[in-house]
């Protein structure tokens, strides 16, 4: 069973950059989407962004557009989402999911993903 790892999470003020991983330990991440979603307090879990397994196609949601990244490393297995341009209302715990077919949904709230991983708790105050 994949299991998805997430780290880079942490404390950062207004304004600033974090970089999220996603990785899985002993299993290969090529053939799989990979998607990034957040959880904020008292708030339904959404899509943050998307890509491929070729990374051809990349999605992101409107609110972090211009500001996030996804990409991924083949040589070290695992995705990442850097964060730049941090808010207050990114507050969230992050988390990376992973899709078999190898998709990344054109609209970013469709939920494809057979695999999630348990989070990483980013937190943006000054």
């Amino acid at each position: 069973q994949l299991q998805l790892v997430e780290s880079g999470g942490g404390l950062v003020q207004p304004g600033g950059s974090l970089r999220l991983s996603c990785a899985a330990p002993g299993f290969s991440l090529d053939s799989y989407g990979i998607g990034w979603w957040r959880q904020a307090p008292g708030k339904e879990r959404e899509g943050v962004a998307c890509i491929s397994s070729s990374s051809a196609s990349k999605n992101y949601a409107d609110s972090v557009k211009g500001r996030f990244t996804i990409s991924r490393d083949s040589t070290k297995n695992t995705v990442y989402l850097q964060m730049d341009s941090l808010k207050p209302e990114d507050t969230a715990v992050y988390y990376c999911a992973a899709e078999r077919l190898g998709g990344c949904p054109r609209s970013i709230t469709i939920q494809p993903y057979d695999f999630w991983g348990q989070g990483t708790q980013v937190t943006v105050s000054s």
